[in-house]
């Protein structure tokens, strides 16, 4: 038996007092703590913020504790009963790891929990204290842990099977607002942490809406008793992370409904396809994963070539399922679509790397990206996504209709998630060849290629027209509008006095003139530039040049701009054919 005992001690120090207490250790006992979490693909070394690590017998004398590396630690001399006492540094305002302050405190278990080697099978409890501080006196608790004690919402004691349990299922402290609603027969919790406005009962309807679509479409019963979306509510901020039973969140304050606001606008579209998203991995990635990560080895990389299958086809069906939910209209969904594509056609790194390794090199390349990268990396969520669109397309155009790709959905489902196998790189080839009654080779050939897939025949095939664009601008981000004339091809951001470069594309006017991520451009043919620099360069002439002055550090530098047309990168989508487009798009 593993029991831990964590309090939010120190709030303005962001500080977490745990104790671990091992029943019957080995007589050398082990203890380790994570590298990464599941969902989160990048070494993250939470040890690091670990402090005053100590180790006590049964009758509280000091235990010899030995560090052997970053996150391995060694007890020597242990009796029948070990208690170690540490610290915890929580001041990362992500879903990744831990945060503490005297407004709110959120951890992973994967941060906070040391594992004893060898006994990761036992059972796991913990004891959630209340902090002291007067200021925090009113602070609830949500998690969807097994509770043993306590009033739901309240601190208490909580169980798991084993160490993986535990650290499956994320905590939220703080003052917050809740709402509830039932999918299926199932209880759905909502907790929204932080100062907002937000309508919770639409919230709650609408996310309903969501939940029941996605239980219906893999077959009840769901799998989980009971769920949690927890959104920590910001100024600015978006993110997600996947749980077995619940889901962290982020937002901004303007992304969530506001009373007597009707329509859905872009921000809360996003929101809610980003809670789309974390719920579908329920099922996939969470319950239908891959072999690699049967069962998570987290104390270094587990490299897969299937993450376009489990982040990938996640993407695809998060702004679709709020489409075929009836949340957002037809108009809205191809822009959102658009805005994918856009968001691929744009980096030239899509004609440097697969997708398949994409995903292996997810833990550099992906999540460690630096301003060179849409030059020279392709994401497994967005080409990935496409590549779920090629599939769907094509189940749905050869069979005529009888099957899509939400069928390979539940057979992956029925042949994987139930069963706990994790899929092979052939595993979903295989459910398609099924389906389709053919080889797929050369289908799937298609993620092992670094090139742009015949999309735009197929979805003519159902009566949607995709067409390439100029970008409007540096905030045009896909769908409809007019294309500027003039190139510039660098994102950059206004400052107090001219525009930082954020990123400068592969082979474009602004390369060619020599800037470079980073450069604080002043002027622009002796003018102040400014955030309207794109609108400003369209007064010229093709063919002429313009010159730019910039700083790189303290260094003032020149270079000439050629004016030339602006790339058609920025991808449109319209139906041509409302009958064609029902075979797609009917709900």
């Amino acid at each position: 038996m593993i029991h831990y005992q964590i309090t939010p001690a120190n709030p303005h120090g962001h500080l977490f007092d745990v104790t671990m207490t091992i029943s019957h250790p080995a007589h050398e006992q082990q203890l380790w703590l994570p590298a990464w979490l599941p969902g989160s693909y990048m070494v993250r070394d939470f040890a690091k913020n670990l402090i005053d690590i100590k180790a006590f017998n049964s009758q509280g004398m000091p235990l010899p504790l030995t560090q052997l590396d970053k996150q391995n630690w060694q007890i020597s001399h242990c009796d029948d009963t070990v208690r170690i006492t540490y610290q915890v540094y929580a001041w990362d305002l992500s879903v990744r790891t831990a945060f503490l302050d005297a407004r709110r405190g959120f951890f992973n278990g994967s941060s906070v929990f040391l594992a004893a080697r060898g006994l990761e099978q036992s059972e796991h409890s913990v004891e959630i204290l209340p902090p002291s501080l007067p200021a925090c006196s009113e602070w609830e608790v949500a998690t969807r842990l097994k509770r043993a004690s306590g009033n739901d919402w309240g601190f208490g004691r909580f169980y798991a099977e084993n160490y993986d349990e535990l650290i499956d299922h994320p905590v939220e402290m703080g003052c917050f607002t809740r709402g509830s609603f039932e999918a299926c027969g199932v209880s759905h919790d909502v907790i929204l942490a932080g100062r907002h406005h937000a309508d919770m009962p639409r919230l709650c309807r609408d996310l309903q809406t969501i939940c029941e679509y996605q239980i219906q479409l893999f077959g009840t019963p769901a799998p989980f008793e009971r769920y949690l979306f927890m959104t920590a509510v910001l100024d600015e901020g978006f993110g997600g992370l996947e749980h077995r039973a619940s889901t962290a969140l982020m937002c901004g304050r303007g992304d969530l409904p506001r009373v007597g606001q009707d329509n859905i606008d872009r921000g809360y579209r996003t929101y809610l396809s980003l809670c789309c998203h974390e719920y579908f991995h329920s099922w996939n990635v969470k319950r239908i994963k891959p072999a690699r990560f049967v069962p998570y080895e987290l104390e270094a990389e587990s490299y897969t070539r299937q993450l376009w299958a489990y982040e990938g086809i996640t993407s695809y069906y998060d702004d679709f399922i709020t489409y075929r939910a009836g949340l957002v209209d037809e108009t809205s969904y191809l822009e959102m679509l658009s805005e994918t594509f856009t968001r691929v056609y744009r980096g030239a790194g899509r004609f440097k790397q697969s997708l398949t390794d994409s995903s292996f090199n997810a833990w550099t390349k992906f999540y460690q990206q630096d301003e060179n990268a849409a030059n020279a990396i392709v994401s497994y969520y967005t080409k990935g996504a496409l590549f779920a669109l090629l599939l769907d397309l094509t189940l749905r155009q050869e069979t005529q209709g009888r099957y899509s790709l939400d069928d390979v959905m539940r057979r992956l489902w029925q042949e994987f998630g139930l069963t706990g196998t994790g899929t092979t790189d052939n595993s979903h080839q295989q459910i398609v060849s099924t389906l389709l009654g053919r080889n797929c080779d050369e289908l799937f050939a298609w993620l092992e290629r670094a090139e742009d897939m015949p999309l735009a025949e197929l979805l003519a095939q159902f009566g949607i027209n995709m067409q390439l664009r100029a970008s409007s601008g540096n905030t045009d981000t896909g769908g409809t509008a007019e294309g500027l004339t003039v190139g510039f091809g660098a994102k950059y951001r206004a400052e107090n006095v001219g525009v930082k470069i954020i990123s400068v594309a592969e082979h474009s006017p602004a390369m060619t003139a020599g800037l470079s991520a980073g450069d604080l451009l002043i002027a622009a043919d002796g003018l102040q530039a400014t955030a309207t620099l794109d609108k400003f360069l369209q007064q010229y002439q093709l063919g002429e040049q313009i010159e730019l002055v910039w700083l790189r550090r303290d260094e003032l530098m020149l270079g000439m701009l050629p004016i030339t047309a602006a790339k058609a990168d920025t991808v449109m989508l319209s139906i041509t054919d409302a009958d064609k487009a029902a075979n797609w798009l009917k709900r």
